[in-house]
């Protein structure tokens, strides 16, 4: 009876040992493929990145003055096409926007993102704009002050998404703090006729 208890033992700790030995592989096998995915060459991440967003760039000329003086009529810009398919648009991100009222795409900056809170308060000269209770203002560090035409048009999309802006939709202005053909004119635009971001590069040319 003892022999068989011994022999049962001994049966028992050798299946433990080998139920062991293929956990030990499995976790080794799992350290090395670990390993060789944290170690990847930065060229090859990169690469999958580009093959995954794919961004086209063009060199142009600026027409126009309504980012005047922060970019100026003939000033060279670089514009990275469908950079925004694969990263996300960003609170003064200078961008390229398809207005279907104009022959070619305007230039304007990003000045209110999905979720902000989005106020129009009268001044003693017009309307400001609020985005997160903070009044808007251009590069110079001069307030927005619109027209009664103006704030009827954004007055629309203040009252109809009350007060915040919703998703895949952005506030987009020019550096005249009187309004251009932007959002003051045109209200909140979709995500989809954001078509490329723009770097500014008059220093690098």
């Amino acid at each position: 009876m003892k022999s068989d208890f011994l022999k049962f033992r001994l049966l028992l700790h050798c299946i433990l040992n080998k139920i062991r030995m293929v956990k030990s592989k499995y976790i080794f096998l799992i350290i090395i493929l670990t390993i060789i995915i944290v170690t990847a060459p930065p060229s090859q991440i990169n690469k999958v990145e580009q093959e995954e967003c794919p961004i086209k760039t063009e060199l142009r000329t600026v027409w126009g003055s309504s980012l005047s003086p922060f970019i100026n009529s003939g000033d060279k810009i670089k514009i990275l096409f469908k950079y925004y398919n694969c990263y996300e648009i960003k609170r003064e991100d200078i961008v390229l926007y398809n207005f279907a009222g104009n022959e070619n795409p305007l230039i304007k900056i990003v000045k209110g993102v999905p979720g902000d809170k989005f106020e129009l308060r009268k001044s003693d000269s017009g309307w400001n704009i609020l985005i997160n209770n903070q009044i808007l203002k251009n590069s110079k560090s001069e307030p927005y002050v619109i027209s009664r035409n103006r704030y009827k048009m954004l007055s629309l999309y203040e009252s109809d998404y009350k007060g915040v802006i919703p998703k895949n939709a952005y506030l987009l202005l020019g550096n005249l703090v009187s309004g251009s053909v932007d959002s003051t004119r045109f209200g909140l635009v979709d995500k989809s006729n954001i078509i490329g971001k723009v770097e500014f590069l008059n220093n690098e040319v």
